[in-house]
């Protein structure tokens, strides 16, 4: 096992390219926040694990709201 063996699997960004920030600056496209999407390449993978959670509990929200 490699030292960096916590960068070996990269988590991806979760961007789709539908950029736009609703009233409370969470991305209507990827469901981060405006911090989120800043620190994104300088987090940890666990913090990418723990954003992308968060990201999936906002959508959840929007959806039982909106659809």
């Amino acid at each position: 096992m490699s030292a960096n063996h916590e960068t070996d699997k990269t988590i991806k960004s979760p961007c789709i390219r539908h950029c736009c920030l609703d009233g409370d600056d969470v991305c209507v496209g990827c469901y981060r926040t405006i911090t989120e999407i800043m620190d994104w390449q300088k987090s940890t993978q666990s913090e990418k694990q723990d954003i992308l959670a968060n990201c999936s509990i906002r959508k959840q929200k929007h959806d039982s709201l909106y659809l």
